[in-house]
Parts: C-alpha cells; sequence; structure tokens
C-alpha cells in the first residue's frame, strides 16, 4: 500500500541578545569561551534568585512573529516546564506553553510544484539549557562534565502544522525560515555552532487517507542534512513496520548520523508528561499596539519580498533572484555593483558572475561576502573590460581569480601580464594557418566529418596566443581558412 509522509518542524533558534533570557550574564560562544564562565545564581538555578525578561529578546521574538504573519498576543504567559537533566540546573525550563507569544502564522515556500503554504502553529519564548560534554577514559571509566554558560540563552520556538509531505518541502521550510531568522536579525544562521537545531514530527498514512498516524519525534537535529536524513530513514522505517501489519508506537527518538539511523529515547511522551504550570516569579507579559507597529516599521525587505523584486527590477529568474536575495550581505553587494555600473553592464550579467565566480570563491576559501577583496567597483570595471572586448571571457575569470585573491584591481593585473585581447585580423589568421599546417591529421579529420574537431584546433589557436585572441575572431578565421582550404 502506499504511503503519505506526513511532517512538521519545531525549529529551536537562539536569540542574537547581548545577554540571557532572564538574567544579566553574557551570550558567549559555547564553542570558544571558558566552560561555567558566563553563569549566576540566576541561570544556575540558585534558590531565591528572581528571573526578569530580556526586552530585546522579546523584541527580536516580535520580528519573527512579524515576519511569519503570525498573530501577536497582547498578553502572554510563561510557565515551568518541569523535567530533570544534568544540564537544567533548576529542574525545570521557563518556558511558554498555553498563551504563547504568536499563533497562526504562514511561511511561503517554493517547490517543483510551485509555492506551497506552510502553517505556524506557534512561537514562542523560552530558555536554553547547558551543554554536557561526555569523556571516556583509556581505562573504561566514563562520566560527563557540564557547562552552564548555554543555560538560560534565550531561544525561539517555532512550531510549523503537519502541512509538509516530501522532503524537498521540509528543506525549503527551514531554509526559508532560516533566511528570516537572518534578516530580521533574530539568529545568525550558524548551523556549526548549534544556534539553529531541528526537531522532526513524522508520521505515515495511506495516500488519499485525510488521517493523522501515529507520529514519532526525532530530537536535536542540528543540520539540514542530519534533519533529510533522519526523516528519509524514519519514513523508510516506518514503511516496513506497517507493511508488516505492524503498529508504529508513538515515541521519542534520537538521531545517530554515524550510523545513519534513528534510536529511541524514550516512550510516549504528552505535553502533560512536563507538568506545565504558571511560573510564579514572572508576570505576564504585555505587548502593547504602539510596540508592534514601531517594530514593524523597523522591519527590513523580507528575503521573499525581495526575490520578488530582483525578478521584476532587474530581469533575473527565479534561482538567481533567490540566491541573491537569500543573504542581505550578498543582496547589497549585487545592488553596489548594479548601481556602480549603470547602463554599461546588465544587472544579470552581474548576478552571473556573482552566482557563479564570486560564489564559487566563497566557497572554496570560506569567506563572507564581506571580506571578499573585490569592491563592487573593482567588479564592474572588470566587467566592463570584458564587455568592451579589451579581454576575452576566460581571461575575465583568470583575471577576476586573481583580483579576489590578493585585492589588486583589473587594470593592473591585465597591464603587468599583457592579457589585452588581441583582435590583430592579421596576426590571427598567421597563427590559425600554422595551427592548420602543425596538425594535417586533425585537419583531415574535421573535412571527413569529425566536427568535433574544429574545437580542438580553436584550442590550439587560443593556447598560441596566451588565451588572448579574440574568441569570435579566432573562430571566424578558422571557419574561413578551413573552408578555404577544403575548396583548394
Amino acid at each position: 500500500m502506499p504511503y503519505e509522509a506526513v511532517i512538521g518542524l519545531e525549529v529551536h533558534a537562539e536569540l542574537q541578545t547581548r545577554s540571557k533570557m532572564f538574567c544579566a550574564c553574557p551570550v558567549v560562544d559555547s564553542t570558544q569561551a571558558e566552560p561555567n564562565s558566563a553563569v549566576c545564581p540566576v541561570c544556575a538555578g540558585m534558590p531565591g534568585t528572581l528571573p526578569v525578561v530580556n526586552r530585546t529578546a522579546v523584541e527580536l521574538a516580535l520580528r519573527v512573529a512579524l515576519a511569519l504573519e503570525c498573530e501577536i498576543a497582547p498578553l502572554s504567559l510563561f510557565a515551568r516546564k518541569n523535567y530533570f537533566y544534568p544540564d537544567l540546573p533548576k529542574g525545570y525550563q521557563i518556558s511558554q506553553y498555553e498563551y504563547p507569544l504568536a499563533q497562526r502564522g504562514v511561511l511561503r515556500i517554493e517547490t517543483s510544484r510551485g509555492e506551497k503554504v506552510v502553517h505556524i502553529r506557534r512561537v514562542h519564548l523560552e530558555e536554553d539549557t547547558g551543554k554536557l560534554l561526555h569523556v571516556n577514559q583509556p581505562d573504561g571509566e566514563a562520566f560527563s562534565l557540564v557547562d552552564l554558560n548555554r543555560a538560560g540563552v534565550p531561544l525561539l520556538e517555532i512550531v510549523s502544522e503537519p502541512d509538509m509531505h516530501s522532503l524537498e518541502e521540509v528543506r525549503a521550510y527551514a531554509t526559508g525560515l532560516r533566511a528570516i531568522l537572518r534578516r530580521v536579525g533574530a539568529n545568525s544562521g550558524d548551523m556549526e555552532k548549534g544556534v539553529i537545531r531541528f526537531e522532526a514530527n513524522v508520521s505515515l498514512r495511506p495516500q488519499g487517507s485525510d488521517q493523522l498516524g501515529t507520529r514519532v519525534e526525532i530530537k536535536n537535529l542540528n543540520s539540514f542534512r542530519a534533519m533529510e536524513r533522519a526523516i528519509a530513514y524514519e519514513i523508510e522505517r516506518q514503511s516496513r513496520v506497517l507493511e508488516r501489519g505492524q503498529t508504529v508506537e508513538q515515541e521519542t527518538l534520537g538521531w545517530d548520523d554515524a550510523a545513519q539511523l534513528t534510536f529511541s529515547q524514550r516512550s510516549k511522551e504528552e505535553a502533560h508528561d512536563y507538568r506545565y504550570f504558571p511560573e510564579p516569579d514572572l508576570p505576564p507579559l504585555i505587548v502593547e499596539p504602539e510596540w508592534i507597529e514601531k517594530v514593524r516599521a523597523a522591519m527590513p525587505e523580507l528575503p521573499q519580498a525581495m526575490k520578488n523584486r530582483f525578478m521584476k527590477q532587474y530581469g533575473l529568474n527565479a534561482g538567481e533572484a533567490a540566491l541573491l536575495s537569500e543573504d542581505e550581505a550578498v543582496a547589497r553587494y549585487f545592488e553596489s555593483c548594479v548601481s556602480e555600473a549603470g547602463p554599461a553592464v546588465p544587472a544579470r550579467t552581474i548576478a552571473l558572475w556573482i552566482c557563479g565566480e564570486i560564489f564559487g570563491w566563497l566557497n572554496q576559501s570560506g569567506e563572507s561576502i564581506e571580506a571578499v577583496r573585490v569592491t563592487p567597483a573593482a567588479l564592474v570595471e572588470l566587467l566592463r573590460m570584458a564587455g568592451d572586448q579589451t579581454i576575452n571571457l576566460n581571461t575575465a575569470k583568470m583575471v577576476l581569480s586573481e583580483m579576489l585573491a590578493s585585492g589588486r584591481g583589473a587594470a593592473e593585473i591585465i597591464g603587468e601580464r599583457g592579457l589585452t585581447q588581441v583582435r590583430d585580423t592579421a596576426l590571427i589568421a598567421e597563427v590559425v594557418a600554422r595551427v592548420l599546417a602543425e596538425n594535417p591529421r586533425e585537419v583531415e579529420s574535421y573535412y571527413q566529418g569529425k566536427t568535433t574537431v574544429f574545437n580542438w584546433l580553436l584550442g590550439q589557436v587560443m593556447r598560441q596566443t596566451g588565451g588572448r585572441a579574440s574568441p569570435s575572431a579566432a573562430r571566424a578565421e578558422l571557419e574561413r581558412q578551413l573552408s578555404a582550404s577544403k575548396t583548394d
């Protein structure tokens, strides 16, 4: 029997505040800072301490809620979510449950089947837990260390409805949400530092049914790849269980990335298992309409809106516009180049070079766009020289590579290395004649119908001119001489 996957995501995103959610301890990089160096009695859960809500965290959460078109509650409440872990020193987590900050939002995603709307159930604030480090000694002894630097860091939890049915939709939703979190300044999006974590709810139902199957929850997925692999594995596992006539058990699962499989962590778990009750030390969180409007007025252009504008304003296709609008710094770089170029270089030409050569360099070097040594003015200068045929396309790519590595200008590199394009027809004709004379077997193959030899001969012409010959002029002259020799 064919089955349909039903998938919902819970996304936990650390908010980019300077201090923690309920105390004045600084937020530090938990991968770099000395363990337990940013801890106070409040986030360590000492008796008699009182939490105070971080206003900046609330404001960042409001930005996300507005970007997701949520209904924002004028009054929300914090609750104690009771469960014990070694990295949760109070024995409970301050979160929101019955009365969250925002509900009923949407995120529009692009898929191969067109636009799809994923509904947002809730957006609420809470605090993060600490971090455990498990140590295995050579003698077989094992123990765990706890670092409370992360305990109390502001977290935003965004819960989707189970609206997704494929890995493509899940990835589009996750990447789209990450882009929004980055754009509004709520989260850095740095997956390697664990500032965004996914939890996936997965179930199967017979194709065509509108009933939900028994779901499992896969916890703490720290990358897009882990998320996709875990969901794919779970879909396959549940399919096998159902095909055998057995029942899928509701449980919480972990993901073993090394073994590429899920494993059971605990059995059936519902909200009431956590024994939520109101946080007695925090008053209701009141969000006035004036505050919401102030936040709304300061909102940046969101990635989807920017993508649509790039397509309409600059004539880009959907893929190019999406690549250039996902990161605000990249978008600023692109539009600075367009402004610098004016009518001299088409916007789409600039987009193609950024999406191709510049992005290739960023992937190879690990740099950010802000650190790129080629300014918008320098890139435009190079593209103008390629456009007016001062240099050919291959030379332009070579020059850009050197510019990216050294920060030097195009004119300096071209002048120093004598890379100006050769358009002297007499010189090109001489080189073509020499190439044909030196390669009689290849010429004969061409005449016998092996037309691919033409490109090889053209390559020899370009090689003998150091790549500086005008490709169009070299091609035309090669065609002319081959045709003349055949006639002779």
